[in-house]
């Protein structure tokens, strides 16, 4: 990491607390980016202390929508995916057959209804015929081989070895009735009996989260000497967990080399959720989950950011459609579920090698970014910043508003300078103001505010703000973490207090809990950022802003707003920032979630 040299060393005093606060801008001179953390691999004894605190303490699973996506036929609920109504899955789509002979319009009507009947499991594709079945036998203690009757076949096959994993072996199980999905398989070079079906076997791919094989990809294979067959050996009581072991979040049992990998061994995925490196063979996600290999550049996006799934990384690998599987249905319906288009701009963002402090903004570089004036404040050009997040809705911090003033706020969007008249920028009054109830004035806590903009809504619910456009609302904590950069922009005074006339923005990187910096006032809502050197900051003037931070797709989302802070570009002090993600359902629940849900959550 190379020093970076400060031209200017400011040392003066200043409280960013108060209903102003922002950006303080020094300007700094950078051979090469600053790296700010290198950190070395997690040791073994640290990473699987790591995945038994975080997973276990907070139970994460495949239903935790905070660390994954919910299925189309599930929806968020205070951190949980839970079943929809199957009136409320997408009509579009092809007929499935149900195992117990029912048809539906669709698969997301299927796995809806399957929730409230779970004996009700997927069939196959198309409508049901007569005398059809879908049929698995398994070991449950002896040595008899896995045989699969496919709804399309007479009789029972064997299953190939090749690309079977724990994945399907827990499908297999779970559809045979054992909540825990299965203890261990086996892989058996020859076959003990003659048995006319063995010059053919299914090769069998699952996810790891169906309930059915038949939803998994299965296909016919020529068996030849090389080819193994599958036993399987179904979990049927649970067991104290050894010295060597990682006891999944429902209790089941597997050896701690088989956590991180990619494979969902316990069944429940939460083998895979706190990963803070993963094995070979499997992708991390920067929110420290590890995804197979085989679902990188598949076109369906598992990491929270999209890095699986990132232009740069799938360039030219595209890969070819399995029809057969039930997963390109599944993507299929997410096309047909509204959509929220957020955190896009005229301009690509990109991340600069230098650190430089107080860019200027270009006319549609921050769309989010609105200015808040007071206008029972002669003094005051813009009294606080804020950031559009779609509809008639603007959020900013508590501090920077009251409810016995509302008629005094004018909201300016598209706007860069505060001096000279913009005839592209909007002018809007407020309607509705809503200043979260548990806000504490004296701790900052809470210190989040929605302003609903007077306006005529369209068909869609937005106001006439032609020059915006929303951020994205995160949200899971798990989105961004320290080390990341994002950016900051803002009004705020500069240099020497000087105030500043033009829109303005500066690169800055989360930090890790800010506790120790600031012990007895940093709660757990809130997030700081900054530079190590205090080279970029938030300063007077800045209060309500944005801090946003950027996908692998460059995609915008609102992670912090300005908040408040101890001096302006004092190293060791960064800016504190009301955390976002904390507050999606108190968001949602006020501007409804259809506004804001960028994904099906």
């Amino acid at each position: 990491m190379r020093v970076v040299t400060l031209f200017l060393v400011f040392s003066s005093l200043f409280c960013c607390c108060g209903s102003e606060v922002r950006i303080y801008f020094i300007a700094v001179a950078s051979a090469e980016e600053n790296q700010f953390q290198q950190v070395e691999p997690a040791q073994p004894a640290e990473q699987d202390m790591y995945l038994i605190e975080e997973c276990l303490s907070k139970q994460y699973t495949h239903k935790s929508c905070e660390k994954v996506f919910c299925h189309p036929w599930e929806r968020c609920v205070e951190g949980k995916c839970v079943c929809k109504l199957p009136y409320q899955c997408p009509k579009n789509g092809s007929w499935v057959c149900s195992t117990n002979g029912r048809n539906f319009h669709t698969y997301c009507h299927l796995k809806s209804y399957e929730c409230q009947r779970p004996e009700a499991k997927f069939l196959h594709k198309g409508k049901c015929m007569s005398q059809e079945t879908f049929l698995v036998s398994g070991s449950h203690g002896d040595s008899s081989l896995l045989q699969v009757k496919p709804s399309y076949q007479k009789d029972y096959i064997f299953v190939c070895d090749s690309e079977w994993t724990m994945n399907e072996a827990n499908v297999a199980c779970k559809y045979l009735g054992f909540e825990l999905g299965a203890e261990y398989y086996q892989v058996n070079p020859s076959i003990a009996e003659p048995a006319s079906n063995s010059l053919h076997c299914l090769q069998i791919t699952c996810r790891g989260l169906e309930t059915s094989l038949a939803e998994c990809h299965i296909e016919v294979k020529p068996r030849d000497s090389n080819m193994g067959l599958v036993s399987l050996q179904c979990q049927e009581n649970l067991r104290a967990c050894s010295g060597g072991e990682f006891q999944c979040v429902n209790k089941k049992c597997i050896s701690l080399n088989k956590t991180c990998d990619g494979i969902n061994d316990c069944g429940d995925l939460s083998d895979e959720l706190c990963c803070r490196e993963c094995r070979d063979n499997s992708f991390h996600c920067r929110s420290d989950i590890c995804i197979p290999n085989k679902n990188v550049c598949n076109k369906e996006i598992d990491c929270l950011t999209g890095e699986d799934e990132a232009r740069v990384l799938c360039a030219g690998k595209d890969k070819a459609a399995e029809n057969h599987s039930m997963d390109e249905e599944r993507k299929m319906i997410k096309t047909l579920l509204p959509q929220v288009h957020c955190g896009l701009t005229n301009y690509t963002l990109t991340r600069r090698k230098r650190i430089v402090g107080g860019q200027t903004a270009r006319k549609g570089e921050f769309p989010w970014q609105v200015a808040i004036k007071d206008i029972g404040n002669e003094g005051s050009t813009v009294y606080c910043g804020g950031v559009y997040i779609g509809g008639c809705w603007v959020l900013t911090a508590a501090h920077c508003v009251r409810a016995n003033r509302i008629h005094r706020y004018i909201v300016w969007t598209g706007l860069l300078g505060t001096i000279e008249h913009d005839k592209e920028a909007d002018t809007f009054r407020v309607k509705k103001l809503i200043i979260h109830e548990n806000y504490n004035v004296s701790t900052y806590e809470n210190d989040i505010a929605l302003l609903q903009l007077k306006g005529s809504p369209g068909p869609a619910g937005e106001c006439s703000v032609a020059q915006s456009t929303p951020a994205c609302i995160p949200w899971s904590e798990h989105m961004f973490k320290a080390g990341d950069r994002c950016k900051v922009s803002g009004w705020g005074l500069e240099k020497g207090y000087a105030k500043q006339f033009i829109l303005k923005w500066g690169n800055i990187n989360l930090f890790e809990n800010c506790s120790e910096l600031y012990p007895g006032r940093f709660f757990k809502k809130m997030a700081c950022a900054g530079t190590y050197d205090g080279s970029i900051d938030s300063c007077k003037g800045d209060s309500g802003g944005p801090l946003v931070c950027f996908d692998a797709e460059n995609v915008a989302y609102v992670w912090g707003i300005v908040s408040w802070g101890e001096n302006c570009g004092e190293a060791g002090h960064p800016g504190v920032y009301t955390k976002v993600a904390s507050y999606y359902d108190w968001i949602s629940q006020h501007v409804t979630r259809s506004l804001i849900s960028r994904y099906n959550i």
